[in-house]
């Protein structure tokens, strides 16, 4: 069965960092694209960013371009979210996702200003 568990949310000031990691299980993430999405309280969920799984070309949505970057550790068999420059905005709930099929349980990300 698939499985996806994020980690590394928690709270920062304006301007900080944050890396988040999705450790997959039950499948090969490498040959899957693999997403992060956002929730905000109020707000719909909202595309973060994406990496292919068939030639590892990269999506970012215009809000995050520039700030995170996302990778992939194949040996480890898990993806990350790099996030630099940490905006009030950006306060949200944070979720990986298979394909967009299989999600995980979300990482809880607050930034102060």
């Amino acid at each position: 069965q698939v499985q996806l568990v994020e980690s590394g949310g928690g709270l920062v000031q304006a301007g900080g960092s944050l890396r988040l990691s999705c450790a997959a299980s039950g499948f090969t993430l490498e040959d899957d694209a693999i997403g992060w999405f956002r929730q905000a309280a109020g707000k719909g969920r909202e595309g973060v960013t994406c990496i292919s799984g068939s030639d590892g070309t990269i999506w970012y949505g215009d809000t995050v371009k520039g700030r995170f970057t996302i990778s992939r550790d194949n040996a480890k068999n898990t993806v990350y979210l790099q996030m630099n420059s940490l905006k009030p905005e950006d306060t949200a709930v944070y979720y990986c996702n298979e394909r967009g099929v299989y999600w995980g349980q979300g990482t809880q990300v607050t930034v102060s200003s």
